[in-house]
This record gives C-alpha cells, structure tokens and sequence, in this order.
C-alpha cells in the first residue's frame, strides 16, 4: 500500500463503521455533522446498537475458548441463538449487578447528559437506554445483525482503490460484498479474552471443567457460593467481582496481584492479598504464589486479566495492526492506520473515560476525510508511533492513565476546531464540536477512583446519589477553600 501524504486528498465518499458501540454511534453523528459523505453504513452484529453494553444473561463460552489463552482469535464472535432464534446473540463482558466505574457526569457526551435523577454511577440498563437514545436519529444508517468477515484492498471498476468487505447476513445467513472508500474499525477490545499461561493451568481445567474462568463469562456470583474462589487481577473488573464473589464465597476470597494497583483501592476485610500464580496442581487443587505461600482446595479462579486486540477480519493488512494482540501497531495518535489512512480505529486507548475519547478521535477522523484537516508527513507519524512504542512497551502501549488522557482529548479537540471552516456546517463552518475538558473535568477524573471508593462506602444509598457534590466532591468549594495541597495528599 502506498502511504497518503501532507498535500494528497484521500477521496473518501463512502464510509463503512464496524460496530454501533458507544465508538461506533460517536463516528456517525461526526460524520454526518461534515456533510460531505454520500454513504455511512454502520454494520452491528448485535440485535440493537450499544456494543457491549447489550447485557445477556447467557451464560455461553466461546466456540474457541482455551485455558490457557495466550493468542488472539482468528475467528468472528461466536454467534449464539437460543430455542432457534432467528436473533442471535453474543456475550459481552457485562454482568447482572455491573455499575459504571465512572460517574455519569465524566462519561457523558459531549452534546447528551444522562437522564435527570439518573444515579451517579449507572447501572448497566440505563447506559445501554442512554446509547438507544442517542442513535435515535441513526437508524437510517444502522444495519443490525450483520457481521463482517473480511476487509481487504482492492479496486472498484472505475480502477478507485476502495476497501471491499465481505458480509455476512446473521438472519438469512447469506453473505455479501460491498466497497467503500474508507472504514472505521469500532468493534472495541473486550471481546477477546487473555489467560496467561501458568504451569499446571491446563490440566487443572481439563480435571476440573469450568473451575477456571474470565470476566467476560461472569454473569452473578451464586455460582462461588460457599466456594473457595481466587480472583486474578486487581484492576476495575477485578475489584468489582471480588467485591460480588466475596458476599457468597467461603472468606476470605483471594486476590492476586502481579502489581500494586495503580489507583486507591479500599481496604476490604473480607480479601487476602497474594502475588501472582506460579504454579497450579490439579490433583490436590493448590494453588503456588511468587512469595512461595500455597492455598490448597481452591474451588475456583476468576481471570480478570484483560483482552486481546484483536480483529480477525483484517487477516490480510499489511503491515498489521495486530500480532500477539497486546497492542495495535502502525497507528498514529491510537487510531489513523498510517500506510493507508482510510482505515481508522476508535476506542483503542486504556484506562481512560471512552466517550469523550471516541468524539475527539471521530472529530478528528472526520475532519481529515472530509479533505478539511491535513495530516502529518507519513514518516513523522511513524516516528511518533515507534516513540510510544519504545517508551511505553507493548502491554503499557495505550495506557492513557490520567493526565494523559485529558492531555489526548484536548489535543485532538484543538486539532479537529482548527481544521478549515466550510460554509453551512454548525458553528460558523466548524462543525460539531468535541468535548474539551477544562480544569473542573480534570479535577473530578483525577478523583474519580476515591470518587468510587466514597460511592461503594455508602452500600446500596449510593443508587440514591446523583451528582458529585452530593458525595461531597465539590469542585467549587475545594477551588474555593484553598485546600488543594491537603488534597493531594490523599491521592
């Protein structure tokens, strides 16, 4: 593929959005606001928009799910229908009793709050209520229950090179070609489940079937009742599902760690911290940590050890985005493909707030394709790309850990408003804006892990709490008070 450079128009007309996730419904309404794109289809294997905020109680692995798991798949998602549906279904990574981790005030977009009285950390109906409601006016560009298997380069009659997809119908099960100019990948990254690879662990689960598990299989915790349960992982889904686990299994349920966390995390009576696994015996259900202490009669592990990226359509990109699956390369700024930037990736980064972060890069994206917004020379995004990479490594690639996400957002945001006003676009020929997060959106995300712990303290008044200063985070008063080196302390 030849790369596009500074002063080359990319031509894009017809656009392609796989996945109608909070990404994916992001890059359509940016799209549409340039008005400039003849075609936006967004393609959904799901029954309804929301990605994976569609919760389904089924309690279905994977067709190509191993213990060990330490390579993404090269498969699409297991499609499931229950009695013969004609629907079919597929297991997300969200439980019964999921709540946000992030208050609905900093998870919002830009141009929709949440609905009044809304709790400040919703629960999982209501986000996913929340996205039905801001792709109302999309359902003429949705097309529901389609997965794509393939996306590859190739050339349209005219001799155009565009991108062909091959389509397949979940509902007659009849597939399809189509081409477009340009393809947005939102299909997201908490789909394709990691295990390590630990002495012992295989056998373990072929003389224990189900023992072991991932998050993205847990559904509510009456299943570890009474059970003796170690949970791997430590991070937001790992405190969440110790926290459920450990109201129904034996106590105290065990935690382990391959680090310290890197956020504040409340002290819990009821957990025993322990280091990473080294070892697993089968026969006698043991359990070996790195500091050498031994459980024995475990029940139970719960991975909670992340996702794969992963995109099995694009088997044939070269150079590839994905290798091992634990970072996406060859991308510039987490999203512009950078030999052939028709090709853009959304919701890429890591511990960061998504919303926001999908308009900015949709903002963005739009802008370039729409020919109002130029890129860099390809080698200077290629020397910022390999600067990540080199800097951060593989695993930590796109870890955007605060500041450096509202750093992000409001860099992408500054590039998307200088792009080249056009006449009858919104906002005197700007088009719509992004979010941009000032010093209040700052200070409540640089909290919110405390903002959390004060949430959880409150057991079930928290549903009864709707905005922060009622939990007693007031950016106001503490801008006010003078009181922010006391603060800072605390964090």
């Amino acid at each position: 593929m030849s790369p596009m450079y500074l002063d080359e128009k990319l031509g894009v007309d017809r656009v392609a959005i796989i996945g109608a996730g909070p990404c994916g419904l992001a890059m359509a309404k940016y799209l549409l606001a340039e008005k400039k794109f003849t075609k936006i289809e967004v393609f959904e294997q799901r029954a309804s928009v929301g990605g994976v905020w569609n919760y389904t109680p089924l309690n279905v692995i994977d067709n190509d799910f191993t213990v060990p798991r330490t390579h993404p798949t090269k498969l699409p998602d297991t499609a499931v229908r229950v009695n013969n549906s004609e629907t079919a279904q597929f297991v997300s990574p969200v439980y019964e009793f999921l709540e946000t981790n992030i208050p609905h005030s900093l998870m919002n977009y830009a141009d929709q709050g949440f609905p009044s009285g809304s709790s400040l950390f919703p629960k999982h109906a209501v986000v996913k209520q929340y996205l039905v409601d801001y792709a109302a006016e999309l359902q003429p560009y949705l097309t529901l229950q389609t997965q794509i298997l393939d996306v590859c380069k190739s050339r349209a009659e005219s001799g155009k090179s565009c991108w062909e997809l091959q389509i397949l119908d979940l509902k007659s099960n009849q597939t399809r070609k189509e081409m477009f100019d340009a393809v947005v990948v939102a299909s997201g990254h908490y789909n394709d489940p990691y295990i390590p690879d630990i002495k012992g662990l295989a056998e373990f689960n072929e003389t224990h079937p189900g023992a072991i598990s991932h998050s993205k299989f847990y559904r509510r915790p009456d299943q570890y009742q009474d059970k003796k349960v170690i949970v791997v992982g430590n991070s937001a889904s790992g405190i969440d599902i110790s926290a459920q686990v450990g109201t129904v299994c034996k106590q105290p349920i065990i935690v382990s760690e391959k680090s310290t966390p890197a956020t504040p995390v409340e002290k819990r009576s009821y957990v025993k911290s322990v280091p990473e696994i080294v070892e697993v015996d089968s026969k006698t259900r043991s359990i070996r940590f790195a500091d050498g202490d031994v459980e024995t009669d475990v029940d139970a592990i719960v991975f909670c050890t992340g996702y794969f990226y992963s995109y099995p359509f694009l088997k044939s990109l070269s150079p590839p985005v994905v290798t091992d699956g634990s970072c996406a390369r060859n991308l510039y700024e987490h999203v512009l493909y950078i030999d052939d930037p028709t090709l853009a990736f959304l919701g890429i980064p890591q511990r960061v707030v998504p919303f926001p972060i999908a308009e900015v890069q949709s903002a963005w994206v739009s802008r370039i394709w729409a020919d109002r917004l130029p890129m860099p020379p390809v080698e200077d995004m290629r020397k910022s790309e390999e600067a990540t990479f080199l800097a951060k490594g593989a695993r930590a690639m796109h870890n955007m850990a605060f500041p450096q996400d509202a750093d992000y957002i409001n860099r992408l945001h500054d590039a998307a408003v200088s792009a080249k006003p056009v006449q009858g676009l919104d906002n005197e020929g700007k088009g719509k804006i992004p979010p941009y997060w000032g010093e209040d959106k700052r200070w409540a995300r640089e909290r919110f892990p405390m903002i959390k712990i004060a949430s959880r303290a409150l057991g079930d008044k928290r549903h009864e709490i709707r905005t922060l200063k009622e939990l007693g985070f007031d950016y106001e008063a503490w801008k006010a008070s003078g009181s922010k080196e006391l603060e800072e302390k605390l964090i």
